[in-house]
């Protein structure tokens, strides 16, 4: 373990304000892909990269649409003591409180969600037990049709389905945040009129910016915000514009949120994959016209983190709103719903 989590030297290209800042504030990446495709190595090495260019907490992708219950059972079980087993250096979050703990004590919090509820098996009495196994959001669906209702890269656009709605109802009542990234319009929109509390798009851009499937109109981010969620930027090259990781993009479509909605509902989120040489389009994520191959496509690094901070700093954010974005949002989010 220790081999595995050394640190990792890097140095900041930024004022030192801008530092001080990024260092006092709550830093949290709300999506990070977690699988086991590619290679291990990287995938560990990704952890003290993240320490090292300042976050504080992490949202990992245990399981999703591809994986049954077994396998998402599994997963969680796996990944709840590999963390558990360094207390030292990492919380498995389980409330908002220890969120705020890990900051106080220089650990990275840790949570869990799914890439959709296929998990379920169309179960939603398994909602609050995955709940108390550490799911904190779920999206409804990867791409492609499920119960739920209709993906965003699917032929149709039907809307969320009856059983759609129950599980909404179900994830408000146990605390798990509805999550409508990779999700059709007309679903997201259904469940942005069911939720009672905050909804969010964990990792979704501006079509305003870059017209792909993957994005999302501003008649959703509008929804989204009126329900008090959160739209965390997501840092896929393929999503930001021609396959452009470039901080100043990212921040072109970060500003676009923020203008349209203010920055209380603006998130960052990045979907980086550790091992982009391993990865292949599957049939929940075809890929789309004008795509790179899937092994070519570029992600936001962990190191570009105090580059957002510097660069909202540039752009005349306050310091409040600056701290909002980089995790404070996702913060208040987190005690709206979680319970």
């Amino acid at each position: 373990m220790s081999e595995v989590l050394e640190d990792v030297k890097t140095e900041w290209d930024v004022s030192a304000e801008v530092a001080k800042l990024h260092r006092d504030a709550l830093v949290w990446d709300n999506t990070f892909p977690w699988g086991d495709a590619g290679r291990q190595d990287l995938k560990m090495r990704t952890i003290p990269r993240m320490i090292a260019s300042g976050y504080n907490v992490t949202s990992l992708t245990i399981a999703g649409d591809p994986h049954s219950m077994d396998e998402a059972v599994h997963n969680i079980a796996k990944n709840r003591n590999f963390f558990k087993a360094s207390p030292d250096k990492f919380v498995l979050v389980e409330t908002v409180d220890d969120v705020v703990r890990a900051k106080k004590e220089s650990k990275l919090a840790v949570v869990f969600h799914f890439q959709g509820t296929n998990p379920c098996e169309g179960d939603p009495n398994m909602i609050e037990l995955y709940y108390k196994l550490g799911i904190r959001h779920m999206l409804l669906v990867t791409n492609m049709k499920n119960v739920i209702g209709d993906g965003c890269k699917e032929r149709t656009d039907g809307g969320l389905t009856r059983l759609g709605v129950t599980f909404i109802e179900e994830m408000n009542r146990v605390g798990m945040i509805s999550d409508g990234s990779h999700t059709g319009y007309r679903t997201t929109m259904d469940m942005f009129e069911v939720t009672k509390v905050p909804a969010v798009f964990s990792h979704a851009n501006p079509r305003g910016v870059f017209d792909h499937p993957r994005n999302i109109t501003d008649d959703q981010i509008k929804a989204c915000a009126k329900t008090g969620g959160v739209i965390g930027i997501n840092g896929v090259g393929v999503f930001l514009g021609k396959n452009d990781n470039s901080t100043e993009t990212f921040l072109e479509h970060l500003n676009y949120v923020a203008e349209l909605v203010g920055p209380e509902h603006v998130g960052l989120a990045t979907d980086t994959m550790y091992d982009p040489a391993s990865s292949s389009p599957t049939t929940r994520h075809p890929p789309h016209p004008g795509d790179v191959p899937w092994s070519d496509i570029k992600y936001l690094e962990p190191e570009q983190f105090p580059e957002i901070t510097d660069g909202l700093v540039k752009l005349g954010y306050s310091e409040a709103d600056i701290r909002g974005i980089l995790g404070e949002n996702w913060l208040r989010v987190a005690r709206a719903v979680w319970k």
